[in-house]
């Protein structure tokens, strides 16, 4: 296998100059640059990625973090960052840090030292932790937006309160909102959200939670959501109204309509139900692209906010 210092002798260079032109073209003359390439062309050699990369300061990995493994809604987050990190020559890699507690900045910042940058998911930490984080390396938030922050978000607020004005519109009084996890930042926007679009409406709002957004969760809001009397339930989560929605038929009670995602309404065949479909390798794949901007600047780059519309349809009456 040919070596630089093979590319080198052919070139007739020094290693450390072909180790330039082929690492950092930009510091070499266009003539040694294009004698090196052509070196190592003919040779087959191939540079080492990694060592490239720590020629330039630079270990050719970031990291996405999330908050937990067990919300599939992050898997394709994650698909869609590590689709877009391989087409930039970047390695991704993942870690579990929920960024609520300043005990977990000292984990942060050891990944740190591992890593160009961060994508971080961090729906329930503070903005003062979440900053600290983001302190130790270029940072892109998912789905929050915190001032001064570059971030990517599924705007999912809008969605919620368009559901809820499609339940109202179908003539739905008594409406339920089971939301997330304590502190989330994007059930509070979608609090926020519904209960602007209800008001006009007349309807009868409730809102149960905070909850985790897992099955478990869904099964036991049922009794709230019976006893509330509703007719339609908006659930934070997938798996909170998959959970609500086996409970409910458990006890006989099939008048209530649940919104879900568009897989869950198209694969059980549910008719006249609304749904939201997020993007989340999209969402995964824009975050990356700013994060690859962030790493290519050479000054510091105003932050950027990014919003991903998100369609709410219906299914035929």
């Amino acid at each position: 296998m040919p070596t630089l210092a093979d590319v080198a002798a052919l070139a007739g260079v020094s290693k450390a100059t072909a180790s330039r032109a082929l690492g950092r073209p930009d510091l070499a003359a266009p003539e040694t640059v294009a004698r090196v390439r052509a070196a190592a062309e003919q040779l087959g050699f191939v540079p080492n990625r990694a060592a490239t990369q720590l020629a330039r300061g630079k270990t050719g990995v970031v990291a996405v973090v999330v908050p937990t493994l067990d919300n599939t809604f992050f898997n394709p987050i994650i698909g869609g960052a590590q689709a877009r990190a391989a087409a930039s020559g970047v390695q991704l890699t993942i870690a579990v840090h929920s960024l609520e507690h300043p005990a977990q900045l000292a984990a942060v910042e050891h990944l740190a030292h591992q890593v160009d940058g961060f994508l971080f998911t961090a729906p329930r930490g503070s903005d003062e932790i979440v900053r600290a984080a983001a302190s130790y390396k270029p940072t892109v938030l998912i789905d929050r937006e915190i001032d001064g922050m570059t971030s990517a978000v599924a705007d999912t607020a809008t969605a919620f309160g368009a559901l809820v004005t499609w339940f109202t519109g179908k003539g739905h009084e008594r409406v339920v909102y089971i939301g997330g996890p304590a502190g989330s930042w994007q059930d509070r926007q979608r609090q926020a959200a519904i209960r602007a679009a209800a008001e006009p409406s007349g309807a009868t709002l409730t809102m149960l939670g905070p909850c985790p957004s897992t099955f478990a969760a869904g099964v036991e809001a049922a009794g709230a959501v019976v006893a509330a009397r509703a007719t339609a339930v908006v659930p934070y989560a997938t798996s909170i109204g998959l959970g609500l929605m086996f409970a409910l038929l458990n006890r006989g009670v099939r008048d209530v309509v649940v919104s879900s995602e568009r897989m869950v309404v198209e694969s059980l065949g549910l008719h006249d139900v609304p749904s939201i479909d997020v993007d989340g390798e999209r969402l995964g794949e824009v975050a990356m692209d700013q994060l690859m901007d962030l790493l290519g600047e050479r000054r510091e780059p105003a932050p950027v906010r990014r919003r991903l519309t998100v369609p709410i349809e219906s299914a035929p009456d």
